[in-house]
Parts: C-alpha cells; sequence; structure tokens
C-alpha cells in the first residue's frame, strides 16, 4: 500500500479521500478545514503544511477550488514544492486552467517529479459512490501507477494526453452540461406556460432522443423547485470562465457558453451564487415572467 497525500477535504475532497484510506492507504492530509473524524478514525494523519505532506507521501493528490489556491499548495510558502523530492507524484484533481496547469507541470517536473492533471466530474454523489467520471492529462508511465488509486474513487477513467488535457476535457464537460441545462430549462419552461404538466412533458421526453442525465436529474430539481447543491453555480461559473478565457486566448467565439454564463450571472445577482446549478431556469423564469409548474395564465 502506498503513502498517499491528500490536501482539500472539502464536499469532493473529503470522500475521495475516504475510499482511498477504507482501501488500506497510509493517508497525510493538510485542508483549511478540519480533517473529518472519519479519516481520523480510518488512520489518516493530519500534517501541518503542504511541504508536511509531501515529505511523507509518495503520490499526493490535490482537490481544491481554483487556479490560484492550486498554486498556491503547490509554490507557496509552505507549499508541496517544498518538500518534494524526485520520483513522486503530483495529482491535481481540481478544475482549473489548462493554459496554468501546463506551466503547474513545468515547474513540477523541473524537481524530478510526475504531475497529472485529473479532473473529475460527477460531484457529492459521484464522490461519495466513489463512481466520478476522472479526466488526465501526463505521461501513460504516470497514469498507470496511479490509476489503481483513480479505481477507488471513479468508475470512468481516461487517460485524454498530455498535460493540460485533463482540464480542457473538464472545460469541455462543463460547456455541455451548462448548455443542456439551458436547453432544458427553456423546453420545460415553455410546455409549462404552454399549459402542458412540466412533470409529464419530462416523462414523454426522457423516452425519446431528447432523454439525457440532465433531463433525468436536473429536469426533475426544476419541477420539483430542489435547488440545495448538488454543484453550485458559483463553481459552475468559475468553469465557464475557464471556457471562456481559454477561447480568447486561441481566438474563438463561444457564443452559447457566453449566454449560459450570463444566465448563470443573472442568478448570482440575485444572490444565487449557491444555488445548484440546474436554477439556471431561474433566470429564464424572470424573462418570462412564469415559474414551472405554476398555474398556466396566472403571472407573477
Amino acid at each position: 500500500m502506498a503513502n498517499i497525500g491528500f490536501i482539500g477535504l472539502g464536499i469532493m475532497g473529503a470522500p475521495m479521500a475516504k475510499h482511498l484510506a477504507d482501501n488500506g492507504h497510509k493517508l497525510f492530509t493538510y485542508s483549511q478545514t478540519p480533517t473529518p473524524s472519519t479519516l481520523i478514525e480510518a488512520g489518516a494523519s493530519v500534517c501541518a503544511c503542504g511541504t508536511d505532506v509531501a515529505k511523507a507521501a509518495d503520490i499526493i493528490i490535490v482537490m481544491v477550488p481554483d487556479t490560484p489556491h492550486v498554486e498556491d499548495v503547490l509554490f507557496g510558502e509552505h507549499g508541496l514544492s517544498k518538500g518534494l523530492t524526485a520520483g513522486k507524484i503530483v495529482v491535481d484533481m481540481s478544475s482549473i486552467s489548462p493554459v496554468a496547469t501546463k506551466d503547474f507541470a513545468k515547474r513540477i517536473n523541473a524537481l524530478g517529479c510526475e504531475y497529472l492533471d485529473a479532473p473529475v466530474s460527477g460531484g457529492e454523489v459521484g464522490a461519495k459512490a466513489a463512481s466520478l467520471t476522472i479526466m488526465v492529462g501526463g505521461s501513460e508511465e504516470a497514469f498507470e501507477k496511479v490509476k489503481p488509486l483513480f479505481q477507488l474513487m471513479g468508475k470512468n477513467i481516461t487517460l485524454v494526453g498530455g498535460n493540460g488535457d485533463g482540464q480542457i476535457t473538464k472545460v469541455a464537460n462543463q460547456i455541455i452540461v451548462a448548455l443542456t441545462i439551458e436547453a432544458v430549462g427553456e423546453a420545460l419552461l415553455l410546455a409549462s406556460k404552454a399549459g402542458a404538466d412540466p412533470a409529464r412533458v419530462r416523462e414523454a421526453l426522457m423516452g425519446g432522443f431528447a432523454a439525457s442525465r440532465i433531463l433525468e436529474v436536473h429536469g426533475e430539481r426544476m419541477i420539483k423547485r430542489t435547488f440545495d447543491p448538488g454543484f453550485r453555480i458559483d463553481l459552475h461559473r468559475k468553469d465557464l470562465n475557464l471556457a471562456l478565457a481559454t477561447a480568447r486566448q486561441l481566438n474563438m467565439s463561444l457564443p452559447n457558453t457566453a449566454t449560459a454564463q450570463e444566465l448563470f450571472n443573472a442568478c448570482a445577482a440575485r444572490d444565487g451564487g449557491g444555488w445548484d446549478h440546474s436554477a439556471m431556469v431561474r433566470a429564464l423564469e424572470v424573462m418570462a415572467n412564469f415559474e414551472i409548474g405554476q398555474q398556466a395564465g396566472n403571472t407573477k
């Protein structure tokens, strides 16, 4: 069994780390949030800083919110880079900038260490169920060494290409998810305002070519008005910012991604940054002066 470092024990990181501990790996942890008692009971050693994690572990996993957080974890005053020695592997499972990822990888490689970017999809539910989709960028040799750990946290695990390719795959995933949420929201809102029962419309659509996981899960959220996250709008906004920034660097346009981002921004302006991302539909409802499930003919 390997000595594994894990930095970032939030909504996603804590259950991911728990799967590793439950399967016999020795964990060395550091997080801005308290280490869950379940991990301590499973034998995790709590370290004082990232440098100490790097010294103790052979493979170090990072799971923090955004690009600046990853940079600080890697290269800050008490960062991993201060404790790394040749031959160790750093695995960033956060969702961050593909461009910054390539730079981070080069800097870690210069220390004689391997670097994998391995963002995930599946949210808190997938983290708890060990059913995450994991999109990996880096060398095949490093991937094969870490793959047994990935298999304890996820189901669909793909080495996409070199460093940065895992992150750009996650960005692509978030574009598809956001645009599909928008499409489902428009469709159910139109049907509802026209007088149809949105629950039955959704049921009918689930049997056709329009069927999707988002129609299934988030369509139900829209109908039942259950907008507790899940995956917060603020986090999805961050991911779409990465998409749009990368597109600008590549001199290309992502017009529908920009529209989805503006709808998220409208929700955030109503203090909805903490809503589940399915609540994008609320921005559409404001423009329609109608809520899904509202009795047709009555406007607010």
